[in-house]
C-alpha cells in the first residue's frame, strides 16, 4: 500500500515538472521572438514586482518611451519608430517577463503544495534546492543579457551574453526533464548498451556547441550575412573566416567563421545521429527506446531542413522570425529526445522514487 502511495506521489510531482519543462520550452520561444524582433532593450529597468503590469495609461507609455529614446538602439536602429511601433516590441520582452514570472509561482505554488502535502520524499529535497537555484541563476543571467545592450554604442544584447542565457536555459529544461524522468515508472525499464551510450554523449557534447553557435548566429544576426546554400555566399569555405586577429576572435565575432561553423557542426551532427539510429536497431523489444530512437532521427532531419530554411529566408523579416523560431523549438525538442535517451541507456539508476 505505501509503495503505491510512493508511486502515486512520485507521479504528481513528476507531472508538475513536466509542466516546468512545458513551460521553460514556451519561455525559450518567447525569447527567440523577443530577439529576432529585437524586442529585448525596450523595457530598460527591472522591476520584480510592479513590473507585471504595463504601462496603463498614455503618460506612462510616453514615460516607458522615452526611456528607451535614451538607448543607442533607438538613436541608430529605431530612430524612427513612433509610440506605436514602441508598443509592439515592448510587448514582446513585457511578455517575456511576465511567462518568467508565471513560471516562478508555478514552481513555487507546486513546492509549498507537495512540501506541506508531505508528497516529497527525502531524496528530492537536495534536486529540488538545486532546481530552485538554477531558476534563479537563470533569472539573474537574463537581467546581465538585457544591461550588456544598454551601454553606449550597443545596439543589440552582446551575443556572449545571449548564449550564456540560452544554455543556462537548456541546463534548467535537462535538468527538470531528467528530474521528472526519474519519478516516472515507464523510463526506468534500462535499454543496455555502452557503445550506444558512449556515442551519445558524444552526440551530446557536440549538440551542446551547436547550441552555443546557433545563439551566436541569432546574436549577431549572422544567418543573414550568408543566406545561401548550399554555398556561403557562392564558395564552401569562405575566405574570409580568418579575416580577424587573433584567430581566437574569428570564432566568437565573425559573422562567417561562426556560420561556417554552425553548418559544420550541423552536418556533422546528422551523420552521427544517422549512424546512431542504424547502430541502435540492435535493441529489440523496448517500445519507449524504439520511439525515442524514430523520435530522434525525424528530429534532426526536420532541424536540418529548417536550418536550411531560415539562412535562405534570412533577409526577409517575417519569415525570419517564424522559420527561426521553428529551427529553435526543433532543437530543443531533439536535445530533449538526446537527453531522455541518455536516461534510459543509464547503466546504474539511483530512484528517486524510493
Amino acid at each position: 500500500m505505501d509503495k503505491i502511495l510512493d508511486q502515486r506521489n512520485n507521479k504528481q510531482v513528476a507531472f508538475w515538472l513536466l509542466t516546468g519543462v512545458a513551460m521553460i520550452l514556451v519561455q525559450v520561444l518567447i525569447g527567440g521572438i523577443t530577439r529576432l524582433t529585437e524586442s529585448g532593450l525596450s523595457i530598460t529597468e527591472w522591476k520584480p514586482i510592479t513590473g507585471a503590469l504595463p504601462p496603463l495609461t498614455n503618460v506612462a507609455w510616453q514615460a516607458e518611451f522615452d526611456r528607451y529614446k535614451v538607448t543607442d538602439q533607438f538613436k541608430y536602429v529605431h530612430q524612427n519608430f513612433s509610440l506605436s511601433d514602441f508598443k509592439g516590441i515592448f510587448f514582446w520582452e513585457w511578455f517575456h517577463r511576465l511567462w518568467a514570472r508565471c513560471m516562478g509561482l508555478v514552481f513555487l505554488t507546486g513546492f509549498i503544495y507537495f512540501l506541506v502535502t508531505k508528497k516529497f520524499n527525502k531524496k528530492m529535497i537536495l534536486p529540488m534546492v538545486i532546481l530552485f537555484l538554477l531558476g534563479a541563476t537563470q533569472g539573474a543571467i537574463g537581467w546581465f543579457m538585457v544591461k550588456s545592450g544598454l551601454v553606449p554604442e550597443k545596439y543589440f544584447v552582446g551575443h556572449i551574453e545571449l548564449a550564456t542565457h540560452f544554455i543556462a536555459a537548456m541546463g534548467l529544461l535537462c535538468y527538470t526533464l531528467w528530474f521528472a524522468l526519474g519519478l516516472l515508472e515507464a523510463p526506468k525499464r534500462k535499454a543496455v548498451n555502452v557503445a550506444l551510450q558512449r556515442l551519445m554523449l558524444v552526440i551530446v557534447t557536440i549538440l551542446f556547441f551547436q547550441l552555443v553557435y546557433g545563439a551566436f548566429m541569432a546574436g549577431l544576426k549572422a544567418a543573414s550575412s550568408a543566406p545561401t546554400w548550399p554555398d556561403i555566399n557562392g564558395k564552401i569555405i569562405p575566405s574570409s573566416l580568418t579575416e580577424l586577429s587573433p584567430f581566437s576572435k574569428n570564432l566568437l565575432d565573425n559573422k562567417i567563421t561562426i556560420h561556417f561553423i554552425h553548418r559544420g557542426l550541423a552536418y556533422l551532427l546528422f551523420g552521427l545521429i544517422t549512424y546512431w539510429y542504424f547502430a541502435a536497431a540492435v535493441i529489440k523489444n523496448h517500445p519507449l527506446f524504439s520511439w525515442l530512437r524514430s523520435s530522434l532521427m525525424v528530429l534532426v532531419s526536420l532541424q536540418v531542413l529548417l536550418g536550411i530554411l531560415t539562412v535562405l529566408n534570412a533577409t526577409y523579416p517575417n519569415r525570419l522570425v517564424f522559420l527561426g523560431v521553428s529551427h529553435q523549438f526543433t532543437g530543443m525538442l531533439l536535445l530533449m529526445c538526446v537527453v531522455a535517451i541518455l536516461f534510459v541507456l543509464k547503466r546504474k539508476y539511483t530512484s528517486l522514487a524510493k
